[in-house]
């Protein structure tokens, strides 16, 4: 379970404040897969970032006993002057692996990855989706409550994607996952409950195809 309370989310411009959650109060429920919609800067990406602990809110709480993964298709959080390598094995310590255990997960996520060469490279080298495939695949080394997802299927060729798929349908039958996707086949197949993000408000629907509805009427 996931509780927000009163919480609100707003970013300073020139001339107004831009909210993303304006005073919720909202519990998702345990033990389900949940789809995250809503229009473009209606702010899906900055509730992932806060489910996930690594941006807050500006009033209100946030609460859970779950553990939570970093966003995986958000490009930030990586040391850009450090290789891809560097960067695994920095993550790793810091969940207290092994370094039998760290050396098995390096190999796995530069197999997964397939960044070839770039992956004894810097961060700061990597375009977007390099570094979405470098954090999908470190994602899968870590046991997680949640997996937070945001767009990261969508990266790369078919085959790909198709093998990120496969990776996940197999690492949520221990877990659970947050999605943020504009592919309705990937919510329908990956979620079974839905929440729409739309003018500083969460809409939980609690099955992932009424959610789906609520987002296409609020685009008509």
């Amino acid at each position: 379970m996931i509780e927000l309370r009163n919480v609100t989310k707003y970013y300073q411009t020139k001339h107004e404040r831009k909210y993303i959650l304006d005073n919720v109060t909202f519990t998702i429920p345990s033990g389900v897969n949940v789809g995250i919609l809503g229009r473009n800067g209606a702010g899906k990406s900055t509730l992932l970032r806060m489910l996930g602990g690594i941006d807050f809110p500006n009033s209100g709480y946030i609460s859970s006993p779950n553990s939570f993964s970093w966003p995986m298709g958000l490009a930030g959080g990586f040391q850009g002057s450090m290789t891809g390598r560097q960067n695994v094995q920095f993550v790793s310590r810091i969940y207290g692996k092994s370094e039998y255990e760290i050396k098995s997960v390096i190999e796995s996520v530069k197999a997964f990855s397939e960044l070839g060469d770039y992956f004894d490279m810097p961060i700061k080298t990597y375009s977007s989706g390099m570094k979405s495939r470098l954090s999908f695949g470190m994602s899968l080394s870590f046991d997680f409550d949640y997996l937070i997802i945001d767009e990261t299927l969508s990266v790369g060729d078919k085959n790909f994607q198709e093998k990120s798929k496969k990776a996940l349908r197999k690492k949520i039958e221990n877990c659970h996952i947050l999605l943020v996707s504009h592919s309705m086949p990937v919510l329908k197949e990956m979620c079974d409950v839905g929440i729409v993000v739309h003018n500083g408000q969460l809409h939980y629907c609690d099955r992932i195809e009424d959610a789906i509805e609520t987002y296409n009427q609020i685009n008509r």
